[in-house]
């Protein structure tokens, strides 16, 4: 139920203009990571050295790859992820400096990608590291997209050939809880779920659009819920849930569910009695407070925002896209900050 609104308004950045005034053009494909401590040291003013390491390809889908990566020593105030799509353009994605972990979206299938990233500290690029990523063929997707029939052997799917196996074996299992529909419209589905024992490292949701087409959207592994925007009305679709650890898939949960008729949506626009008064489980008040610009490129906006009273479960981000076209992006509740690839 949403209880509280912000709006900010930006325009793009051109395309001929830097994402950071000191950047310098992508590195080529064979670019070594030997050349990482060859960027200008901090400045007098920031004395401490900042380190970046173990930038690695956690998990990967046809469309996405998420990475990770650790600063062992010293802080960043942001970090810029580079890489060149499958037509050779090159891409970059601001992130927030106290992430340690990004989804890269939009991607092609089986493509290799180069990634770079760099740590900024005053704007200014202080460290570089890069890895490499191969994304999953699209019909590597197939086992795990079952029809919507079910079938007896859905409950056990094969791990797919880009999933190596973990290091190092965890000594305590994660198990995935129930999942849950919370919410449905004529065009998404909220899902909730639990983890009722261990931890998962990130979450993957896949499921086939109206047209039969696989989807698989990363979760970060805190989350605990998800809207998934974009369906058709009247339309049956079937959800998958995995958790990962160590980038193999361990758990598995999955259901069922029929978005509403169109004519629905038009009462769940209106201002309702029952969308401005908050319920009885939530007697606290929760407020918005100013939603700021924190970075701008020519294929992104990264926006940062504050809670000073109470608490939200989530958050859904909405705009409309250069042709017009609304799009929504849901947001865990724990989040202060989101780049718009």
């Amino acid at each position: 139920k949403r209880i509280d609104h912000v709006s900010t308004a930006v325009i793009t950045a051109d395309r001929e203009a830097a994402a950071v005034p000191e950047e310098v053009p992508l590195p080529t494909e064979e670019a070594q990571d030997e050349k990482q401590q060859t960027e200008a040291p901090p400045s007098a003013t920031t004395p401490v050295r900042a380190v970046l390491k173990d930038l690695r390809v956690s998990s990967v889908t046809p469309s996405s790859v998420q990475l990770q990566w650790s600063v062992p020593e010293g802080s960043f105030d942001s970090f810029t992820l580079q890489y060149r799509d499958a037509q050779g353009q090159p891409q970059a994605l601001p992130i927030d400096g106290g992430s340690r972990s990004v989804t890269v979206p939009g991607l092609s299938p089986s493509h290799r990608y180069r990634f770079h990233l760099y740590g900024l500290r005053g704007r200014k690029r202080a460290y570089h590291t890069s890895t490499e990523g191969v994304t999953a063929a699209a019909d590597l997707d197939e086992p795990h997209m079952p029809s919507e029939a079910p079938q007896p052997e859905d409950s056990q799917p094969k791990d797919p050939p880009f999933e190596s196996p973990s290091t190092d074996t965890p000594l305590a299992r994660a198990v995935l809880g129930e999942l849950k529909v919370s919410s449905v419209t004529p065009s998404s589905v909220g899902l909730q779920w639990s983890v009722p024992e261990g931890s998962f490292d990130s979450f993957t949701l896949q499921y086939r659009d109206a047209q039969g087409q696989p989807q698989a959207l990363p979760i970060d592994g805190g989350s605990r819920s998800v809207t998934v925007p974009g369906l058709s009305p009247s339309h049956r679709y079937r959800f998958h849930l995995y958790g990962l650890r160590g980038g193999k898939r361990t758990d598995r949960v999955s259901t069922d569910i029929v978005t509403e008729e169109p004519q629905h949506e038009v009462p769940k626009g209106k201002d309702t009695p029952a969308e401005a008064t908050p319920s009885e489980a939530t007697p606290a008040r929760a407020v918005l407070g100013e939603l700021k610009v924190s970075s701008v490129t020519p294929s992104s906006v990264g926006l940062q925002w504050s809670v000073p009273e109470g608490s939200f479960d989530s958050f859904m981000l909405q705009y409309r896209d250069a042709q017009g076209q609304p799009q929504a992006l849901p947001i865990d509740g724990g989040s202060r900050s989101v780049t718009v690839p």
